[in-house]
């Protein structure tokens, strides 16, 4: 699945346009690596993901591609 969907669906970040603003930027690494809006994402890959100020590291736990709000958080785990 391609990172802007995903940070979608798992409800991490709200829209995928932002998403994608977002990796534009440069502010979203899978695995240690700056990433692409279009980037593939697998189970088992490390986010992370900077908010302003605030960093955000997350492993991927599952891939669906249409969740319910209250079943996204099941989707990654917090790492940091």
């Amino acid at each position: 699945m391609r990172l802007d969907k995903y940070l979608k669906v798992s409800r991490l970040i709200k829209r995928r346009t932002l998403a994608k603003e977002v990796t534009d930027a440069g502010r979203v690494s899978i695995n240690g690596r700056v990433a692409k809006p279009s980037s593939e994402v697998q189970v088992g890959d490390i986010l992370e993901i900077g908010f302003g100020a605030r960093k955000m590291k997350v492993e991927i736990l599952e891939i669906k591609e249409n969740v319910r709000a209250e079943e996204a958080a099941a989707l990654y785990k917090v790492l940091a």
